[in-house]
């Protein structure tokens, strides 16, 4: 399984399309196995579900994600979780646990991506 964690250097940010890096951390069983920093090549409508895909992701994490973009992520297969925050690789290990769960919210406002999760 590939976890991929929208992040801003060591945090995850709240707005996927917004964020720096994606860290993508492979799983086996309940243990990371692999991980990559993916730099983010530029958000662009409809654009990121298929990249990540393309890099394998089964799962995607961010503090904050627009409808449009998760329902993008839901049509190639990778599921979306919603509403994390802190470190990447923690949240990715809370996922695998089963103890990060998605809050749902939905980021509504582009033009303000800083509110996101808010």
């Amino acid at each position: 399984m590939k976890i991929v964690v929208a992040s801003d250097g060591e945090t995850v940010t709240q707005h996927f399309g917004h964020c720096r890096e994606f860290r993508a951390y492979c799983a086996e069983k309940d243990i990371i196995t692999d991980a990559e920093i993916i730099e983010n090549p530029g958000h662009r409508p409809g654009f990121l579900p298929v990249f990540l895909k393309e890099r394998g992701a089964n799962v995607i994490i961010s503090g904050g994600m627009g409808a449009a973009a998760i329902e993008l992520f839901n049509d190639n297969g990778i599921e979306v979780i919603v509403g994390a925050s802190g470190d990447p690789r923690t949240a990715a290990e809370d996922y695998i646990k089963g103890n990060l769960k998605s809050t749902g919210e939905v980021c509504r406002d582009h033009m303000h991506h800083d509110e996101c999760g808010e």
